[in-house]
């Protein structure tokens, strides 16, 4: 409650009805002066975060001590004591990411890759080389010496015959693009019903752009895919939610008491859990690369365990099945969820290799 002067005036600013208390009966608005002092908006704005910050850290506690409580609590309605849990997603994701993409921006990273003559000229190689016997023995050599550096390039027969070849190509049926415009003027001598579709002709133009530009900058258009895929994550997740909730609704099925909706709740409540968890990973990290305690491997090896341990714990609390039914549904969980996170992981790869 606000310390502001009530208004005199019983009519409802917000939406016009007759008010008979502090606050409106129809919309909720409390009735006070539109007109405030910079003391009022002060004592507000510390007002809302001190209410914040007491319900983030009841909820944390809970959320961490008593697996799978916080959903129990918000599917039987006690709710209030706690923030909304998709609020509380929101928040602790963007924290996350925050985080995420500051400590582990790819951009900056050196990727260990060489182009083709950079590799040719290497005394290793040319030492290597001279043990080879015959052509056969150049391929198998160049292609291991290179995968060392970029699993992305493999050398053909060509390059051990002497034989200059300007670049990686792309191949499309028995032709070989080098160009876009190359791609684009052999389909135009195609007759219609034997061009490449929209999706195969847009992915076969970015697959010629890629490789020049791999070509080019090997180093730089890795990373720059790395990182386009990095920052599709979130969007990955937020797909996921839906998706796991979804297998959860499979797996208890039975349970008929158990709507969609609180297997989303649940799934939200394991979300957040698992982004603060990494964040005291990561925060354990950074704090070993500064005093290389080994105390602290140890600590996050606890922490793998205490999360595998919370997941089972966090399923049987709120599902209230015996620690048998609990056991392999969890066993499940985790293959299923791996299958499914597996396929949107690699949509999402495509997705930035496309759009990227």
């Amino acid at each position: 409650m606000s310390h502001s002067k009530l208004r005199t005036d019983k009519t409802c600013l917000n939406c016009g009805a007759e008010i008979t208390g502090r606050y409106c009966s129809a919309c909720g608005q409390e009735n006070i002066e539109p007109k405030q002092t910079v003391w009022h908006l002060i004592q507000h704005f510390f007002s809302d975060v001190t209410h914040f910050d007491g319900k983030f850290f009841v909820t944390v506690k809970d959320l961490f001590a008593k697996p799978g409580f916080l959903s129990k609590e918000y599917m039987i309605g006690r709710r209030v004591s706690y923030l909304d849990p998709i609020r509380m997603y929101i928040f602790t994701s963007a924290i996350f990411f925050l985080i995420f993409f500051s400590l582990f921006d790819v951009r900056n990273k050196h990727v260990p890759v060489k182009t083709m003559t950079e590799i040719q000229k290497d005394p290793e190689l040319r030492e290597l080389m001279t043990k080879a016997k015959n052509a056969a023995d150049s391929l198998r050599i160049l292609n291991n010496y290179n995968a060392a550096y970029s699993p992305l390039v493999k050398f053909d027969e060509d390059s051990t015959s002497g034989k200059k070849k300007e670049g990686t190509e792309v191949k499309s049926g028995k032709e070989d693009y080098q160009t876009v415009e190359s791609y684009d003027s052999a389909q135009q001598v195609l007759p219609k019903n034997k061009r490449d579709g929209w999706i195969k002709h847009k992915i076969k133009t970015r697959a010629i752009q890629i490789v020049r530009q791999f070509n080019e900058n090997p180093g730089g258009t890795i990373r720059e895919l790395l990182s386009n895929f990095m920052h599709n994550f979130p969007k990955v997740l937020f797909i996921s939610l839906p998706l796991f909730a979804l297998v959860l609704k499979l797996l208890y099925v039975r349970r008929k008491n158990f709507y969609y909706v609180d297997h989303g709740i649940f799934t939200v409540h394991l979300y957040i859990f698992s982004f603060l968890l990494l964040l005291i990973f990561f925060g354990l990290t950074e704090l070993s690369s500064v005093t290389h305690w080994g105390l602290i491997s140890f600590l996050q090896f606890v922490l793998w365990v205490y999360a595998l341990i919370y997941y089972y714990k966090a399923m049987r609390r709120f599902y209230g099945q015996s620690r048998g039914k609990t056991i392999v549904k969890y066993l499940l969980l985790f293959f299923l969820s791996f299958v499914v996170n597996v396929i949107i992981l690699m949509l999402a790869a495509v997705y930035t290799v496309v759009e990227s």
